[in-house]
């Protein structure tokens, strides 16, 4: 049902904000219906027929019947992190899954079942109490549900592999209103296409998660003078790859912001890593040793703190209501023209955009391809490249930054990127993500979404559709 929405009898809405256990907003509600569309990304200014806001499974099956049945374009939304803005869709009905947030921690099994309206921030605060946490993003404002279905990364990756690797089941509200139980032993393909395809095949009420050890680690960031990239880098694509998995450094290009860095280096351009070790403390210096040996930080901070406290250092610096354009790449190898490309475009527009490299390797490289959706098993690392800025009137040139960037280095990729760091960008760039998992995800597609009523996203069509 890839098709435009219709606008619905407002007997019909009536009706169904009647029997809708949570509220259901319409534009004539003003405020609350402006309040109800925004999104992380400002960037994105979108109006639904209706936003849905479902306080239980029931509400959500509900919402599903309708819009099927009244034809509507469905968008659904968690977090609302989404940089495409694929959690908002014009004129069509949007499920809000936001109410939803109930997260229980069973910490003898090491297990988390989580509601998909949680925030990783609210997860870390739940399993940090019994010195235990499972693989996600970077910001802790980010949502639960969408990260993991395209697959999630983040500090724990080498260790704990992809965030997906770590999901044990799922609740899932089918395209035709059924609710169903996957995993491993339970519709065992479904759970295969959760674990990367995205939001493609129905709306997950409820993830459950292996958790682990993790309760103080070691971190901060190292910065080096911009001057020094191209040695930092060529140093770091053959370190990375062989570090000890309780090592973690995402590479990074960046302006020094203010507070709480000394007020000497605000404004510098700089590159550098984030650090995450989370082996003995008291080696840490031995960890380091490398990466001053290969050129003189300007600016170094690690220490120990809690995890929860590393997941949420960036919060401040990427509030919600900011204008984003971000692209990804995944990346195999960093090649002397890649470095080159990087150097180029160094001087960042904004002091928010930047360019990132996560790696993916360690632990994230132990399954097979095929083994869950997630196709690019072999990539050493996700990159990123982003615009940001509080500015409307900046929009062109952050945006145009991040493309020019892209355009540049996106030649010596691996084509595919990370879900989660694309805007809308076509079949091609989505069956590249996938690679050869592209059309055993079209046949999933088809048996639980025949007709692509979850189609705004980034979209894997069934495959008797043309």
């Amino acid at each position: 049902m890839a098709t435009e929405s219709q606008p619905v009898d407002k007997a019909v809405i009536e009706e169904f904000k009647r029997r809708s256990g949570g509220d259901v907003f319409q534009p004539e509600d003003g405020t609350e219906y402006d309040e109800a569309r925004v999104i992380y990304n400002a960037m994105i200014d979108r109006h639904p027929q209706l936003i849905a806001r479902c306080d239980t499974v029931d509400d959500v099956i509900r919402a599903v019947e309708f819009a099927r049945e009244n034809e509507m374009e469905v968008a659904i939304r968690s977090g609302g992190h989404n940089g495409a803005g694929l959690a908002l869709v014009d004129d069509g009905l949007v499920i809000d899954l936001s109410n939803m947030t109930d997260i229980s921690v069973d910490a003898e099994e090491r297990t988390a079942r989580v509601e998909p309206g949680c925030t990783w921030g609210d997860v870390d605060g739940a399993t940090h109490e019994d010195g235990l946490a499972t693989v996600s993003g970077v910001i802790s404002t980010t949502g639960v549900a969408g990260l993991t279905l395209g697959g999630g990364h983040g500090y724990l990756t080498r260790k704990y592999g992809l965030t997906i690797d770590n999901l044990l089941g799922a609740d899932v509200v089918l395209a035709d209103g059924r609710l169903v139980h996957a995993s491993e032993d339970e519709h065992s393909d479904l759970f295969w296409a959760l674990r990367g395809g995205g939001g493609n095949f129905g709306v997950v009420t409820a993830f459950e998660f292996e958790l682990h050890p993790v309760d103080t680690v070691v971190a901060g960031p190292t910065f080096w003078p911009i001057d020094e990239l191209e040695d930092t880098m060529r140093w770091y694509r053959e370190w990375l790859p062989n570090a000890p998995e309780d090592v973690y450094a995402f590479y990074l290009i960046a302006e020094v912001p203010g507070e709480p860095f000394p007020e000497e280096i605000h404004g510098e351009k700089v590159c550098g890593l984030m650090w995450c070790y989370l082996g003995d403390p008291d080696d840490i210096d031995g960890v380091l040793r490398p990466a001053h040996d290969v050129a003189e930080p300007l600016f170094e901070h690690v220490g120990e703190m809690p995890y929860p406290a590393l997941q949420s250092m960036f919060d401040d610096l990427y509030p919600p209501g900011d204008q984003w354009y971000w692209k990804g790449d995944f990346v195999h190898d960093l090649t002397d023209e890649a470095i080159d490309e990087h150097r180029r475009f160094a001087d960042v527009p904004t002091p928010q955009s930047g360019m990132h490299l996560y790696p993916v390797n360690g632990a994230a490289h132990r399954p097979e391809s095929d083994e869950t959706a997630w196709s690019n098993r072999d990539a050493t690392w996700s990159m990123v490249i982003f615009g940001v800025d509080g500015d409307p009137a900046k929009k062109d040139e952050i945006t145009d930054w991040a493309r020019g960037y892209w355009e540049a280095t996106h030649p010596h990729s691996m084509g595919g990127a990370y879900v989660n760091f694309m805007m809308e960008e076509g079949t091609d760039r989505i069956q590249a993500t996938y690679g050869d998992n592209y059309e055993r995800l079209r046949e999933i597609k088809e048996r639980y979404d025949p007709e692509n009523i979850f189609h705004v996203n980034q979209n894997i069509e069934p495959l008797a559709e043309e």
